[in-house]
């Protein structure tokens, strides 16, 4: 849908912005809002008074707020930061600051909140500027690829300042407008966002299919008319008649080699497979040791076997080493065993945690471990090298048709992100009138109503 433009056009002054509508006034933001508002002007109240506590994640990227923690004045009063409802924030700390995080504060237990040091606070002075125009303000692509570039800092510890954030220069239209342009954007990222949620449900919809697929195939085989009986086993049920049942320790055989010097790459294992690490950054490494690490070859199976909830397996493409807290097995008799099937099963142990429910240790610290023993008895359905490579084939097939579909809602997602991104831009710089799409009426900046096609500088 295209969107139709002003009638009349200035030159902002601002080398960023270009042309602004004739009737937007140029001014920097501190002449519209204050910056962090002095906590002394709620010194009066009683230090038990229960108030909003937000840390950095309870603020989304989306603007949303969770508003489960509270706690009394006293016990933040110091050390954090302070808001109140009708307060804008923004986060100042790199990542946050560039994925939008930051928020319009509304529902706060007694109107007051406080939070991480990492915001800036900005209330907006009523006359010239609300609330809701000057969040989407600050998550407008402009605001964030500007206040990138005066970030300082170093890696991770990087912020943009709070002089940038109060002489950050943009025009402003009247505020009747803006209440126009806000109520806009709600209704159009309302619907972007709703068309982002379909297509992540999707998402989810086709992980659940492919685990459903991959689960049945690798348990009961493909002709769905095949006698079953009994495994024995109480998370495998019944399996095809003809197939065997082994445990791991006769299918596979575990290895540990240590590497005993560098030279190799280094593996992090993932549900989404083996990722080759850099060694001079040492990048996801726990130590700069690799003599300690482990030797895989090609073909051998890695596993993070130290956590059972996101860790996973793979068949190792290239010679390296990886990390002595992951188990590495090979198949002791590729006559009888496909790697690939055996891959998908190991797989569906991970993603469905069969595996976890046969785990030890601490879950809340990431150390949910099967040990060796529980490991090596597990058992496995075995059906014949002939079946195995079938139904190894066809969840390559099936996984890549649910991988294609998962790509295009993936696409699908950008696209509407960027959407958004580009009519938030659009709106709050002038480069598109929104009034003749609003229920009110246009209005002059006087708050007087004008007749379509009229400049309000008329």
């Amino acid at each position: 849908m295209s969107f139709p433009r002003y009638s009349n056009y200035k030159d902002s002054g601002v080398e960023w912005l270009g042309e602004v509508p004739e009737h937007w006034d140029v001014k920097r933001l501190r002449f519209v809002a204050e910056l962090n508002p002095s906590k002394s002007e709620i010194g009066a109240l009683d230090r038990d008074t229960a108030v909003s506590f937000l840390p950095m994640e309870a603020i989304g990227d989306d603007g949303t707020l969770n508003l489960d923690k509270e706690k009394t004045i006293s016990e933040v009063e110091s050390g954090y930061t302070y808001f109140r409802d009708g307060d804008v924030t923004v986060a100042k700390i790199t990542p946050c600051y560039e994925n939008g995080k930051g928020a319009l504060m509304k529902g706060l237990v007694n109107g007051i909140g406080f939070g991480t040091t990492e915001l800036i606070v900005a209330r907006p002075s009523p006359e010239q500027i609300i609330g809701t125009y000057l969040h989407y303000l600050f998550i407008s692509p402009d605001f964030r690829s500007i206040g990138e570039s005066h970030m300082y800092g170093a890696g991770g510890q990087k912020r943009v300042p709070d002089a940038f954030v109060r002489n950050f220069a943009t025009a402003f239209p009247p505020l009747p407008e803006q209440t126009q342009i806000a109520a806009f954007l709600d209704r159009e990222t309302a619907k972007i966002d709703g068309l982002v949620a379909e297509q992540r449900r999707l998402m989810e919809l086709l992980k659940e299919k492919r685990q459903a697929v991959i689960s049945h195939a690798v348990t009961q085989g493909l002709n769905p008319n095949a006698p079953m009986k009994p495994s024995g086993i109480e998370w495998l049920g019944d399996v095809p008649a003809h197939w065997a049942v082994r445990k791991i320790r006769w299918l596979f055989e575990i290895k540990k080699r240590i590497a005993g010097n560098l030279g190799f790459d280094v593996f992090s294992i993932t549900q989404q497979g083996i990722r080759v690490k850099d060694l001079e950054s040492n990048d996801g490494q726990i130590s700069m040791d690799y003599s300690k690490y482990q030797l895989v070859e090609v073909g051998d199976f890695a596993m993070n076997h130290m956590d059972l909830l996101t860790g996973g397996v793979d068949i190792a493409a290239t010679r390296g080493v990886t990390s002595p807290d992951y188990r590495v097995v090979t198949i002791r008799d590729y006559s009888t065993c496909h790697d690939r099937f055996f891959l998908y099963l190991f797989q569906m142990c991970y993603r469905n945690r069969i595996f976890y429910g046969f785990g030890q240790g601490s879950s809340q610290l990431g150390r949910w471990r099967l040990p060796t023993e529980q490991f090596i008895d597990f058992v496995f359905p075995l059906p014949s090298l002939t079946e195995q490579t079938a139904i190894a084939a066809f969840l390559d097939i099936e996984s890549e048709k649910f991988d294609a579909l998962t790509t295009e809602a993936q696409r699908a997602i950008a696209l509407l992100q960027e959407r958004r991104t580009a009519l938030i831009s659009a709106a709050v710089t002038g480069q598109i009138d929104v009034r003749p799409l609003c229920q009110l009426p246009k209005v002059g900046a006087g708050g007087t109503a004008i007749r379509s096609g009229e400049s309000s500088a008329a």
